[in-house]
Parts: structure tokens; C-alpha cells; sequence
């Protein structure tokens, strides 16, 4: 990046840590930090819909769509996350390919899937092989929010789910003898009421999320993890900015970075918290009304 590091052996002290710390590879580093924010931004959002969803299914009175509902729930709470994690990218992307290659390939004659092997033809890869490698990173990164997001969905489902269980049954028996429907109540009673419920647990699942972002590294992106990984390790002389073992510092760079997201989200989430229970019959609003008498 400066014209000073064209010559990385005439280097030493603080010109030689510049020089390394702005390499190609330290800058896409920096920027993995950004996947990280990038996946709670999106996948949280998307995980919240999932369980919304899947709440409302539980409770619903179609039977075929409580089961649903229940079974989403039960399913992956009941199974390790990494398994899931594993599952999904890849049952996704075979799908995919399978669905691309009947499409664009019917005259395709071949088994897609021969004993371990999974082949179809090169039209309907996803993506094509000759896509820009951004493509290749877009796409798993894609494969990676639906993971995380069905994963968490489910947590978020069970959560929801307790909280329209806690509001209470006279509010709804009230606005029933108002004349409201089903879906006028829990549109305009359940889900408002909720939320007072819903928070705590919810903000334990986003701290829990936040934790879970290395797993990114095992869907084979380049986070974080990865980079420290990469860049910490022993560098001989044969590399243009050699050094000893550093994951150590690197590592730590990465407990640091987390702890400031988990201080950060205690405060927002404290803040939310509080409004949601201004003026609500739960733990939380009761303290804060001693507190204002």
C-alpha cells in the first residue's frame, strides 16, 4: 500500500508492523470482520420470520399445520446445531443443482447420484464454474444464512411460542366479547402483548448467535476465524513478511471483538427490554414501576 513496503527486507520496527498490518491479505482480514456483522444483520431478521412463522403454526388450530409447527420446534432443537449446519448448505445446494439439471438438462441420462458421487451437468451448476468467484462467495454465503437461519428460527419458535402462551387468557376473552376474530386478536392483542414476554429470551438467542458466527468457518467462508487462523500461523523466510507464531494475538483480537459486540447488544437489548415493559403486568414492569413510585 506505501511505497516504503516494495522492499519488505529493508524493513524493521514500527515501518515493517505498517507495512504487514496493510498487506492484501490483512486488509481481507479487516473486511471479515464485516461477513460477521453482515450475517447477524441478515440472518437475524430472517431467523425471526422462521420462528414467527413456526410459532404461529404451533398454535394454530389446522391440525397437519400445528404439527408442522411443533415438529420445525422439536426437530432442531432436538439435534446439534453443527449438524444442521452441515445438512442444510449442502442438502440446499444439491437440491438446487438436481432441480437446474432436470430443467436445463432433460436430456441428461446419467445418475446424479452414483453411490457417493452427486454429478450433473456443467449448465446446472450453481453457480456456473465460470461465474466471478464473487459469485461462488455470494452463493455460500447465501447457503450459510438460511443454515443459520432455520437453526435459530427454531429456537426463536419456541421462545414466541411461550411468550403468546404467557399473555394473559382474559385479555384475549376480552377482545373476543368484542366481536374480534382469530386473526383480529392475535394481529392486534396477542402479538403486541408478546413482546414484553418475548425479549428476554430473544436476547439470549442473539447473544447465542453471536457466539455461533465461527461456525462460518466450517461452511468453508472465509471469516474471521479463518484469516486468524491464516495469518497468526508461523511464517518462514520464504514469505515476503516472516514471523513467528501469532495466533496468540490474533486469537485474542477476536475475544476482544466479541466481548465489545456482547457489551454492546447487552446495552441495546437492556434499553429495548425496558421500554417493552413500561406500563406491562410482568417482572419487568412491576420493577419499573417501584422504581418510579
Amino acid at each position: 500500500m506505501f511505497s516504503m513496503c516494495s522492499d519488505p527486507s529493508a524493513l524493521h520496527g514500527l515501518s515493517w508492523m505498517l507495512c504487514y498490518m496493510t498487506t492484501g491479505k490483512q486488509i481481507m482480514f479487516y473486511g471479515s470482520f464485516g461477513i460477521v456483522l453482515l450475517l447477524l444483520a441478515i440472518t437475524a431478521p430472517v431467523a425471526l420470520c422462521f420462528g414467527f412463522g413456526g410459532a404461529l403454526a404451533a398454535r394454530s388450530n389446522f391440525m397437519p399445520l400445528r404439527i408442522i409447527g411443533r415438529a420445525y420446534i422439536a426437530m432442531v432443537r432436538g439435534v446439534p446445531d453443527i449438524i444442521f449446519f452441515l445438512f442444510v448448505p449442502i442438502a440446499m445446494d444439491q437440491g438446487i443443482e438436481y432441480l437446474r439439471n432436470r430443467w436445463k438438462c432433460p436430456d441428461w441420462n446419467q445418475p446424479v447420484w452414483a453411490g457417493n458421487e452427486f454429478h450433473v451437468c456443467a449448465a446446472a451448476k450453481m453457480p456456473l464454474n465460470s461465474a466471478p468467484q464473487f459469485y461462488h462467495e455470494a452463493y455460500g454465503f447465501g447457503l450459510a444464512v438460511i443454515a443459520f437461519a432455520v437453526v435459530y428460527g427454531a429456537f426463536a419458535a419456541q421462545v414466541l411460542y411461550g411468550a403468546m402462551q404467557a399473555v394473559p387468557h382474559a385479555q384475549l376473552e376480552t377482545a373476543e366479547a368484542y366481536g374480534m376474530t382469530r386473526r383480529q386478536m392475535t394481529r392486534r392483542v396477542l402479538i403486541p402483548q408478546m413482546w414484553s414476554y418475548a425479549v428476554p429470551g430473544l436476547s439470549n438467542l442473539w447473544m447465542i448467535l453471536i457466539k455461533a458466527t465461527p461456525l462460518l468457518f466450517l461452511l468453508g467462508i472465509e471469516d474471521i476465524v479463518y484469516w486468524a487462523r491464516e495469518l497468526g500461523a508461523t511464517k518462514s523466510s520464504i514469505y515476503a513478511y516472516p514471523h513467528g507464531d501469532w495466533r496468540l494475538y490474533y486469537f485474542l483480537g477476536l475475544l476482544v471483538f466479541y466481548l465489545v459486540m456482547t457489551k454492546l447488544s447487552e446495552i441495546v437489548l437492556a434499553r429495548i427490554n425496558r421500554r417493552l415493559s413500561m406500563g406491562q403486568a410482568t417482572a419487568g414492569g412491576e420493577a419499573l414501576r417501584k422504581a418510579g413510585a
